[in-house]
């Protein structure tokens, strides 16, 4: 069982400025959600950082509340949560696949997301992974986005040199009395 399993988790990062952190969960099983909020939270603050919760009504709607909240708002990271435990119906793989990719492609265009929304095949699974005493899967997904952003920041003002930076004097340009511009 891979609760018996060790496994090696980073040290925490550090930061040097303030980290708001926007957790979006889906509470459709909601003492699940609450016990993966509650490990997102403790890890949140753990690091010296802080947060806002949302809530959407399913995993599906939580990458569109991410989106949403990039364009829309000055969050650092993101916090996905949920839960999607197998049922009878194919509802259960399009749940788990297109909330993962949505994120996953967010992800890949910057976003620094850390994602807990578990897919499983039964509510004791779920309960054994939500626990914050436990595996801890909201605090591992709060981890996730806090070394995400640690990242972000770490490169956020190195340039790597390339493309066109013209050499030489800069070219000032000035407006004549009758409105066409000289060089």
């Amino acid at each position: 069982m891979a609760a018996n399993e060790q496994h090696y988790s980073l040290p925490r990062p550090e930061f040097d400025k303030p980290v708001k952190i926007l957790v979006v969960v889906a509470p459709y099983y909601k003492d699940i959600a609450d016990n993966l909020v509650t490990g997102a939270k403790a890890e949140i603050e753990a690091a010296g950082a802080t947060w806002d919760l949302v809530e959407m009504p399913g995993a599906l709607e939580v990458p569109t509340a991410i989106g949403i909240s990039d364009r829309r708002s000055n969050f650092d990271g993101y916090v996905a949560l949920g839960c999607v435990i197998r049922g009878e119906t194919t509802h259960y793989e399009t749940v788990c696949n297109d909330s993962s990719r949505a994120l996953q492609l967010l992800g890949l265009q910057g976003l620094c997301i850390g994602n807990g929304i578990l897919t499983v095949e039964t509510r004791q699974q779920a309960e054994v992974r939500a626990d914050p005493d436990g595996q801890n899967k909201g605090g591992g997904a709060a981890a996730a986005a806090l070394h995400l952003v640690a990242l972000a920041r770490k490169w956020a003002t190195q340039s790597k040199g390339i493309g066109f930076k013209p050499k030489g004097p800069e070219i000032q340009i000035a407006s004549t009395e009758d409105g066409s511009t000289t060089a």
